[in-house]
């Protein structure tokens, strides 16, 4: 998969000061499973070193600015940046990762100043501003906010779901396949939003026979949004007792204490949500419940990211 990246978060000594701001769990971690696609609208800009910038609002309008001589360098960095965005379009993106905190690139964690000196708040930078525009479902996060566990999981799940989803759409499906595809995600969608799960379900039953080609774009849609949306304790728990009941006949009365312990420790933050999931994979692979083992809940992106190990990794 393809993931655009600030170029500084990838080691580039591209700052405004000529250093870099190296994310390893990007480069070292993520770097494993995807490609990365560097840009930086203001080295294009302004070249490297140079003058700091922040961003301006004066009347309503919101400006670039120089720190060094206060001049306004608004034009330029659009400029760069719709060439940066036209860059990346021509790639098969699965994602975005900002720097957090630029007038370019950061994603609403950019200072706006007034005229005066005071900050007024913040906002998307230039350039996170014109990606968000261009692509409204396509998952994308600063690397500040990543190191929140729970967000950086929230996060890369939604990668990974959304790369399955174009690798899905690339290989001529209909409708069974769909069927398929919703069925083997649906535990992933509820822990994400039950409405939109439900929903997407009615979808891919299309009582009113419309189309295949309107069925995957209604439900491309759905699938996209529901993904973008935060999991949570509470509804995580939900759905690891969903899973626990497919197969609560075959389980021994000390095997389902040892469920639903698990479960309830998880809900009570004492144990990682990696814990009543590989109890759960563990039981369904002992009495052989397949339609579980499917799941892509139960590993939805690669488990050497170990991201469930956290206990901070749910809220």
């Amino acid at each position: 998969m393809k993931i655009a990246v600030s170029a500084c978060l990838l080691g580039e000594k591209i700052r405004f000061d000529g250093g870099h701001k190296h994310e390893h769990f990007v480069t070292d971690e993520l770097g494993k499973f995807a490609e990365f696609i560097p840009f930086c609208p203001e080295h294009l800009a302004f070249g490297t070193p140079r003058p700091s910038i922040r961003l301006l609002r004066h009347d309503d309008t919101l400006f670039v600015q120089s720190n060094k001589d206060q001049s306004d360098l608004t034009l330029r960095l659009m400029e760069t940046s719709k060439e940066e965005l036209s860059k990346i379009s021509k790639e098969p993106l699965c994602g975005i990762i900002f720097k957090s905190k630029s007038p370019s690139c950061g994603m609403g964690s950019a200072k706006v100043y007034l005229e005066n000196g005071f900050c007024e708040g913040k906002e998307d930078g230039v350039f996170a501003a014109m990606c968000r525009e261009r692509y409204p479902l396509l998952p994308m996060e600063e690397e500040g906010r990543l190191q929140d566990t729970w967000l950086r999981e929230n996060f890369i799940m939604q990668l990974f779901a959304y790369d399955a989803f174009e690798q899905f759409k690339v290989c001529n499906p209909a409708i069974n396949e769909l069927v398929r595809f919703h069925t083997v995600n649906k535990f992933i969608l509820q822990s994400k939003d039950e409405k939109l799960y439900r929903e997407l379900g009615n979808i891919v039953a299309n009582r009113d026979n419309l189309t295949f080609d309107i069925v995957l774009a209604m439900y491309e849609l759905g699938f996209k949004t529901a993904i973008s949306r935060k999991s949570s304790i509470k509804k995580t728990r939900n759905v690891l007792e969903h899973l626990a009941g497919f197969f609560k006949n075959e389980l021994t009365k000390d095997e389902k204490k040892i469920v639903q312990s698990h479960i309830n420790d998880f809900a009570d933050k004492i144990v990682p949500l990696i814990v009543p999931v590989s109890t759960i994979a563990l039981y369904a692979q002992k009495y052989h419940i397949t339609y579980l083992l499917d799941q892509t809940f139960l590993n939805p992106y690669p488990k050497t990211l170990a991201l469930r190990s956290h206990i901070d990794a749910g809220k």
